[in-house]
């Protein structure tokens, strides 16, 4: 059964919970990180905050807030970064672009020392099935590691 934990309510982000995850025996597992989903461009995606203490997510608001205001500035460059990272030479501005289409943003994870912009590979050329690249950026918003997660 699902413990009751305290919301963050806010006016750009929505409503922040605790995330769970219920698993198929009906247990429910209880994540270190609040979630939320925001919309953008007709969009959903993921929003994670580190933390279990409320007060502590709060602290991480403010970056979440920088980070949605300047998203399409920041997805853009994160995409790049992935396109540049895995290429044999430096990419063509079309390489570039197509990069840009191909990767949609599912998650911003909003951590102490970091934010992690996770995506899709839509066209399933850049990436093998059952992985995504992420990239790290430090609180600065600098370009930091470029992963491939899964």
């Amino acid at each position: 059964m699902s413990t009751t934990h305290p919301t963050i309510e806010d006016p750009e982000l929505g409503i922040l919970s605790r995330a769970e995850t219920t698993l198929d025996d009906g247990d429910v597992v209880t994540h270190d990180w609040f979630s939320g989903a925001l919309t953008i461009d007709g969009r959903e995606i993921e929003l994670m905050i580190d933390g279990a203490d409320v007060e502590a997510v709060r602290t991480l608001v403010p970056r979440a807030h920088r980070v949605v205001e300047d998203l399409d500035e920041i997805r853009r460059r994160a995409s790049d970064a992935v396109i540049t990272h895995f290429s044999d030479s430096a990419p063509s501005t079309t390489e570039l672009d197509e990069g840009a289409a191909d990767l949609v943003l599912d998650t911003v994870e909003i951590t102490d020392d970091a934010t992690v912009l996770h995506f899709t590979d839509s066209c399933g050329r850049h990436f093998p099935e059952g992985y995504w690249p992420a990239v790290h950026l430090g609180v600065d918003g600098s370009i930091g590691e470029v992963t491939v997660e899964g």
